[in-house]
């Protein structure tokens, strides 16, 4: 049994298809068919149940993928410590990150480590918050953006920076009047009968949404959903509903359709991480990117509200 016969298997599993799993592999589909016959003849078993239309995984199959996937990355692992002897003259880090919060954090931090080392490829995974954690806890990732609270037990983290959540609301809305006159934080009360403008389903903030809401005894009516936190801003400008936003994101002015931010009581915060699998063998490379990660972080993100 070889470490590229697993990865054909995994390959298969994933795509359930041969010919998707062939032209992904760079091996002719023939090929691929035969290494997987003789693996199944050298185990004993059958790992797919074939059909004219589908590949679908045996039990002993799902067994084999479970099991092979730990294998492959522990080689993962073992690769990147012989790497780190080599005094980080080559490596690779593969960075998991949310979409807008990434490209906020990444401009800063990017350039700044191929600086330091820039024989150190680094390819950036964008995806929603849950995708992202079970990346990470497959070990698919090196080092993953994440925002409190991660649902994954299985997952280590270390905070970059805490920033408060403001209230995004239109221009003509009642509850802008009243802060500009009192300049009181906008209590969560208030909020109770406004419609909502939120994100996605598996998108970490909306979460965080959710649970300020339910932390003051309602439930927020979503009348409008994105997978893009500036989305949900434009439609607030616009005049569909208000919406919690971070700082890191409200302060970025990327449009002419821009809402006004106001504070609210208590003045909620969210907490951004680095995360990564507990127990995952931390390169070299890896923990340089996330020391330059915390210096940066520092650098640019220790400040004061604008309110």
């Amino acid at each position: 049994m070889e470490l590229r016969q697993l990865r054909y298997v995994i390959q298969i599993a994933t795509d359930k298809n041969f010919s998707r799993a062939a032209e992904k592999l760079h091996i002719a589909q023939p090929s691929l068919s035969q290494q997987l016959s003789k693996l199944e003849k050298e185990l004993g078993v059958l790992l797919f149940k074939r059909s004219t239309n589908a590949v679908e995984l045996t039990h002993a199959g799902e067994v084999f993928v479970e099991k092979a996937q730990k294998m492959l990355d522990l080689s993962d692992q073992l690769r990147k410590e012989m790497e780190d002897m080599s005094q980080m003259k080559r490596g690779k880090l593969v960075i998991g990150s949310l979409p807008i919060t990434g490209s906020h954090i990444l401009p800063l931090v990017l350039p700044a480590f191929k600086q330091k080392y820039p024989d150190i490829e680094v390819v950036l995974l964008e995806e929603t918050s849950a995708n992202l954690e079970q990346l990470a806890s497959q070990g698919k990732t090196d080092l993953t953006l994440l925002t409190l609270p991660i649902q994954e037990p299985s997952l280590a983290s270390e905070p970059l920076i805490e920033e408060e959540i403001w209230l995004a609301l239109p221009a003509s809305h009642p509850l802008l009047d009243a802060y500009e006159q009192t300049k009181t934080p906008v209590s969560f009360a208030s909020l109770r009968q406004e419609p909502f403008i939120a994100l996605k389903k598996g998108q970490g903030f909306r979460q965080i949404t959710l649970d300020l809401c339910a932390e003051y005894g309602f439930v927020p009516d979503i009348v409008f959903e994105s997978s893009n936190i500036e989305t949900v801003q434009s439609l607030v400008a616009a005049g569909m509903g208000i919406a919690f936003v971070p700082e890191m994101i409200a302060r970025t002015r990327r449009s002419h359709l821009v809402p006004h931010y106001v504070p609210i009581e208590k003045r909620p915060s969210r907490t951004v991480v680095v995360a990564y699998r507990k127990g995952r063998y931390i390169s070299r490379a890896a923990d340089a990117f996330k020391q330059t990660l915390m210096e940066v972080m520092s650098e640019h993100f220790n400040h004061t509200s604008s309110f």
